[in-house]
């Protein structure tokens, strides 16, 4: 990516240009074993002996939505944010949007590095989870998880965003993601989501919607990831992160009280600040 294309990204991002501009991200792409052509964006210096932080978006999220995370952790660590499948810059598969094909691309992502710590956000994070549980983890240094449910107590409220995106997808999708952010966004930026967002075919969007594991399997999931493991909230799952770290005692929490779900947008300097110390304490 040039640095004008990534000042105008950062401009609809409201991510301060000048801090952007001192990074180069790359754009690279991959084909996966089923034949799927996926975009990474990619930037910071290669360190032998730091692992590379990558990064992996929710429910139908670009990996432009990491943006603060890779023009600031860039300057200072290798890092690279997926588009899955169907998202971002990535091809619109006909077929794979499982969490299995999801997990078993995560693992063709990072095989391209020798360890990373792995960022995975509300969708991603059991996508993270299940790439754990079928894959291992020769490739992590340690584990992300952003915002997502777990399978720890309390189950979250029942919704009909399935529904919804039935009855009238445009609208659902723009209050998707709208109610992502807690603090004010540009305008062009959330019109940008919501129209790459529309990319992904209904079919799609609502198979990632119901994958079909009961809840304990992403509890024992979490509980059996062997790697040091960071579990990173809002309010919503502060009981769920409460109980995970009572259930394995060794996993460290945040809750962040006063962000929205896309919690590194609304505070990305606190999240940033987080995960650097987290990635700094993981062995060399």
């Amino acid at each position: 990516m040039s640095r004008a294309a990534l000042a105008a990204l950062c401009i609809v991002c409201g991510i301060p240009v000048a801090a952007a501009t001192e990074v180069h991200v790359e754009s690279s792409y991959f084909v996966t074993s089923d034949g799927v052509r996926l975009h990474v964006l990619e930037a910071g210096p290669p360190l032998p002996q730091a692992p590379v932080i990558a990064f992996v978006p929710g429910w139908s999220m670009p990996a432009a939505i990491w943006q603060a995370q890779v023009a600031t952790l860039g300057a200072r660590y290798r890092v690279a944010a997926l588009d899955p499948r169907g998202q971002g810059r990535s091809q619109v598969a006909s077929s794979g949007y499982t969490v299995e094909r999801r997990a078993d691309d995560i693992a063709e992502f990072v095989a391209r590095y020798p360890k990373v710590v792995l960022v995975g956000w509300s969708l991603g994070a059991l996508e993270a989870l299940h790439y754990t549980r079928v894959h291992g983890e020769a490739k992590l240094a340690g584990v992300v998880l952003v915002d997502g449910s777990v399978g720890e107590p309390p189950v979250p409220p029942a919704s009909d965003f399935r529904g919804a995106l039935k009855r009238n997808r445009a609208e659902a999708i723009d209050r998707f993601v709208r109610a992502m952010f807690r603090t004010a966004r540009p305008e062009a930026e959330l019109a940008q989501l919501t129209a790459g967002a529309l990319r992904l075919p209904l079919e799609a969007s609502l198979a990632l919607l119901a994958y079909p594991y009961p809840r304990e399997h992403w509890r024992a999931a979490a509980h059996a990831v062997r790697v040091p493991l960071l579990y990173v909230v809002t309010p919503q799952f502060a009981e769920q992160a409460q109980n995970l770290q009572r259930n394995r005692p060794q996993s460290e929490i945040a809750v962040f009280e006063h962000a929205g779900h896309a919690l590194f947008v609304d505070e990305p300097e606190r999240f940033n600040a987080l995960l650097e110390d987290f990635a700094g304490r993981l062995p060399r």
